[in-house]
């Protein structure tokens, strides 16, 4: 019996000894008439996403939230999700629950830089936070705060909903040897990792997921980035660039959201609200797994099967790379009092975080790979 059927069984099994206590032995709690039933009204919510429909991972979390959430309150609630394009496009999905167009948005906070540039660090930035010391910062290091202060300005509850876990570095049509292959690149990349490949002299562009194919396809781009093997693997960009790039330098932990327009989120019960809460908490950790167990697997098949070459940053490259991502996020600090909060406190969490893998998940990895040495 699941937990939930027999939390349901318990209930009505104590409510009904509690009546059998109550009756003082005649039958006229018999005679009387039944208490009026009690009409639970459904709410009916609309999910608009950044990602394709059925996009394995991303695609795949505001659904599995929708369900979760559906399941947990009998029904009182149920959320219609809407892949990127049939209801607004990807880009307009926060704009959409913002003015109360839709009632709940998936996606990565860093496609709405454009409101201001603390939202690039609730997602990920260049050399910035794993999946695990996002969580901690969000959870622990007081992100959700700052992220609740930043979001409210736009009518929007946030909450973190996933993580890709560390990304790839991209797919590229040439090979990248030197950074003056970077010099007139054209490469889809979004966020504070697209302003670092501008001042290597690439031209970034930021695209919906759904014309990245087409648009590599045709040459209008070079190269882009999207996820991990999983995703790319599906996204079939290894029929049109052989090249693949790691590590993703841009995003090592990058974290998706639900963001909930401020009225529903208010009009929601304690409990309601708690569900949800949990339900976005749950994914986390299983969006994570989903990504560690299948980008393995996909990258096998990419390289195996497809012929896929990969290919290692060199060391020049993610040295500048380092130096210029400073810049970049030192930059985007001056750009408002609330970015530089922000800022502020990603730096010790980032601090933090590094304190403590080096003597703890970075030395362990370090162990591993001595332990698997044949000797």
């Amino acid at each position: 019996m699941d937990r939930r059927k027999f939390v349901k069984s318990a209930a009505l099994g104590a409510g009904a000894l509690t009546l059998a206590g109550c009756d003082n032995g005649n039958d006229r709690a018999a005679d009387s008439p039944s208490a009026p039933a009690v009409i639970r009204k459904q709410r009916k919510l609309k999910l608009v996403t950044a990602w394709p429909k059925n996009l394995p991972g991303l695609g795949m979390a505001p659904e599995r939230i929708a369900k979760n959430v559906f399941e947990a309150t009998d029904g009182a609630i149920d959320i219609k999700v809407y892949a990127a394009g049939e209801l607004v496009q990807a880009f307009d999905s926060f704009d959409a629950v913002s003015t109360g167009a839709a009632d709940m948005y998936h996606g990565a906070e860093y496609y709405w830089q454009g409101k201001s540039k603390a939202f690039n660090f609730f997602t990920s930035v260049p050399f910035g936070l794993t999946a695990n010391e996002h969580m901690a910062w969000i959870y622990h290091g007081g992100g959700q705060e700052l992220w609740d202060e930043l979001a409210v300005q736009f009518n929007i509850k946030p909450w973190m909903a996933g993580n890709t876990g560390v990304q790839m570095g991209g797919w590229f049509r040439k090979e990248i040897n030197t950074l003056d292959d970077f010099k007139g690149l054209r490469i889809r990349m979004p966020g504070l990792g697209g302003e670092v490949m501008r001042l290597l002299g690439a031209a970034a562009v930021v695209l919906p997921s759904t014309d990245i194919f087409t648009s590599l396809q045709s040459g209008a781009i070079d190269a882009t980035e999207w996820v991990g093997p999983w995703n790319d693997l599906t996204m079939g960009f290894y029929q049109v660039a052989k090249y693949y790039y790691w590590p993703g330098f841009h995003e090592p932990g990058a974290a998706l959201s639900l963001g909930i327009n401020t009225d529903v989120w208010n009009d929601l019960t304690k409990a309601e609200r708690r569900i949800i809460q949990d339900a976005c908490a749950a994914e986390n950790s299983r969006n994570l797994s989903e990504f560690n167990a299948f980008n393995t697997r996909s990258l096998r098949i990419l390289t195996e099967q497809h012929g896929v070459q990969l290919r290692r940053f060199s060391e020049e490259i993610l040295l500048e790379l380092g130096r210029l991502s400073k810049i970049v996020l030192r930059e985007a600090s001056e750009s408002d009092d609330m970015t530089k909060r922000v800022y502020d406190s990603f730096l010790v969490a980032r601090s933090d975080g590094a304190a403590w893998s080096e003597i703890s998940e970075e030395a362990f990895w370090q162990a591993r790979r001595l332990s698997m040495t044949e000797t």
